[in-house]
């Protein structure tokens, strides 16, 4: 995570003893061992409820997509012919396609002089 070596926490350690000396550097520690044991727990419980939610917001998504899909079918169950040939409602009204007569080619005609 923090690319972080043995020499450098020998480096930290040999400040600390410098800095607090050997009667307070096991309880600076321990404390300090408490506190990133806390806040390692604190994040494992904001990550597992930030997937939980993201989970609950994915079965949410799944269900609408999935009555969208139900909803997609009856409008084509009810678009379609019923087997005992009826059209459909809405074929009726459609107006019938026009034919219409393409004119004849015309011919050169060819004077000769």
């Amino acid at each position: 995570m923090f690319d972080v070596g043995f020499s450098e926490l020998l480096l930290v350690g040999l400040v600390a003893l410098l800095v607090l000396g050997p009667e307070r550097l096991p309880v600076a520690a321990r404390m300090a061992g408490l506190w990133i044991g806390r806040l390692k727990r604190s994040f494992n419980t904001l990550k597992t409820e930030v997937e939980r939610e993201i989970g609950a917001d994915e079965i949410r998504r799944q269900l609408h997509n999935e009555n969208i899909l139900e909803l997609e079918r009856e409008m084509k169950k009810s678009l379609q012919p019923q087997a005992s040939g009826e059209a459909p409602a809405n074929a009726a009204t459609a107006p019938a396609p026009v034919e219409t007569a393409s004119p004849e080619p015309t011919q050169a005609v060819d004077k000769q002089s």
